[in-house]
């Protein structure tokens, strides 16, 4: 078994997700390697895949969607989940009273989850510094905003042992019967 994990990430946040997601299925003894979804040029030499982005604007990037498309035929033949990453923040709710992981799925994730009939998707919570360089039209806005900029609270908020217990039921659900 050899699992890809797939990734798009702006500033390494999601990156380090993805490299959590494939150590923690490598310590269930199973083959996995994270890679971006730029240098991944064919599925022939996986079993299995992860594919995770980071979410800006209500938008997985969009090289990890064009990915999905591309690779549909592939990926509609493996196991496949799905994650992003994005939201800021440890509440559970937003200013509004919703869900903010439900609020945070980027919009274009049903349809590509059903395009390869995923078996699961999560959303985590990201990370974020106000010192980083800008990429993209929005987080330059951000920069010269300052209201805009402080209203995103500043920090690393990703739930490690969240992440790994979810990569954890990845690689049980790739394990035989026969070996658990």
């Amino acid at each position: 078994m050899n699992v890809l994990v797939a990734y798009a990430s702006r500033h390494g946040a999601t990156r380090e997700i993805a490299e959590r997601i494939a150590e923690t299925i490598r310590e269930a003894g199973i083959e996995a390697r994270a890679r971006s979804v730029e240098s991944v040029s064919d599925l022939d030499a996986y079993d299995a895949c992860v594919v995770g982005a980071a979410a800006y604007m209500f938008h997985w990037l969009k090289e990890a969607a064009a990915f999905v498309r591309h690779h549909r035929s592939a990926l509609a033949s493996m196991p496949v989940w799905l994650f992003s990453s994005g939201p800021l923040g440890t509440e559970p709710t937003n200013e509004k009273g919703q869900d903010q992981k439900l609020a945070a799925i980027p919009r274009e994730l049903p349809e590509l989850a059903n395009l390869i009939q995923a078996r699961d998707y999560r959303v985590f919570f990201g990370a974020y510094t106000h010192d980083r360089t800008p990429i993209g039209l929005a987080e330059r806005f951000m920069t010269v905003m300052p209201a805009s900029r402080d209203a995103l609270p500043e920090g690393d908020f990703r739930d490690w042992p969240e992440i790994e217990s979810w990569a954890r039921e990845i690689a049980e659900a790739l394990t035989p019967v026969s070996t658990r």
